[in-house]
């Protein structure tokens, strides 16, 4: 908790004030990104001092975020969403197709302002230090907005995901490919990048859960811990970056996964097939970095041609 309240620029206790008046149901209509950034559309072009003369895409989106808000994601049903907003259920199909389109563009909405300033950090600059940021800013944006957090990372939607995390995910790989390119990566981008993703939502999601039972000051600084015990399995510390001495690390794997990374933008000489070999030898070497100094170097120097 103690970094969300500094990324909200409030003090610690002033965050508790907060948390718990978003617990309190008859205060928390409409709270979190996702309902601020909806109730914009009742101070903007459509206000006209009532939110039935809105428009009724419009008021179809605040009725469907305010219920989601306050009941989670099995209180926007069709009936409870048309009485919400004042129209009938095909109003809802015409203008979003089904339910599930309203729930997509209610979280595209929502997840706009977080995206937005994520993306504004996947710009030249420390990759590490942006990791550490995207890792606060994320857990921030659960617990700001919990019934949104869960409609976007734990509703089942099978080989399907929304949009926007897909996007979300697209800038952590960006950033975990730079810290590759600047020699920081003991592992694949891929696997680096899915390790801090998970690690990150799982953390979000125990706080949430904390949070809802108005226990949030007994996990305190569980998110930073975890996210410095994640960055430093998947970097290689600062002293060991690709030219620079030794300093326990193995570098092979380190350098291994910063050609790797480089080789698509700088290597034009050799064919896709030989990229693609190139790049699988790389990433054999880049596994080796959690093998212990002995398991299997021995072998190897023995037989260095063994079939496989």
């Amino acid at each position: 908790m103690d970094f969300v309240a500094r990324h909200a620029g409030v003090s610690v206790g002033q965050f508790q004030t907060r948390v718990r008046g978003d617990l309190d149901p008859a205060r928390r209509k409409g709270r979190g990104l996702v309902g601020r950034h909806l109730a914009g559309v009742r101070r903007g072009e459509h206000d006209t001092g009532s939110a039935r003369t809105a428009q009724p895409r419009e008021r179809i989106l605040q009725a469907a975020a305010d219920l989601l808000a306050e009941g989670g994601r099995e209180a926007v049903s069709t009936r409870a969403v048309s009485a919400a907003a004042g129209v009938q259920a095909q109003t809802i199909y015409r203008h979003f197709g089904d339910m599930q389109g309203l729930l997509d563009e209610v979280a595209r909405r929502g997840y706009a302002s977080y995206l937005a300033a994520k993306q504004a950090q996947d710009e030249d600059g420390d990759p590490v230090a942006q990791l550490r940021r995207g890792w606060d800013m994320h857990v921030a944006f659960g617990l700001a907005n919990p019934a949104l957090y869960r409609l976007l990372y734990t509703e089942p939607r099978p080989g399907q995901q929304f949009a926007v995390t897909g996007e979300a995910h697209e800038v952590l790989l960006r950033i975990v490919e730079r810290a590759a390119k600047a020699g920081r990566l003991r592992m694949s981008v891929e696997a680096a990048a899915a390790m801090i993703h998970s690690s990150s939502m799982g953390v979000t999601l125990t706080l949430i859960a904390a949070q809802a039972d108005d226990r949030l000051s007994h996990y305190e600084g569980l998110a930073d811990n975890l996210r410095e015990a994640v960055l430093a399995s998947v970097l290689a510390p600062a002293e060991n970056r690709v030219g620079q001495p030794d300093t326990g690390a193995r570098p092979a794997p380190v350098h291994a996964v910063a050609l790797k990374s480089l080789m698509h933008d700088e290597v034009r000489s050799l064919t896709p097939g030989e990229l693609a070999l190139l790049g699988e030898l790389l990433d054999r070497i880049a596994s080796e970095d959690g093998q212990s100094p002995g398991s299997g170097e021995t072998e190897a120097r023995q037989d260095p041609v063994r079939p496989r």
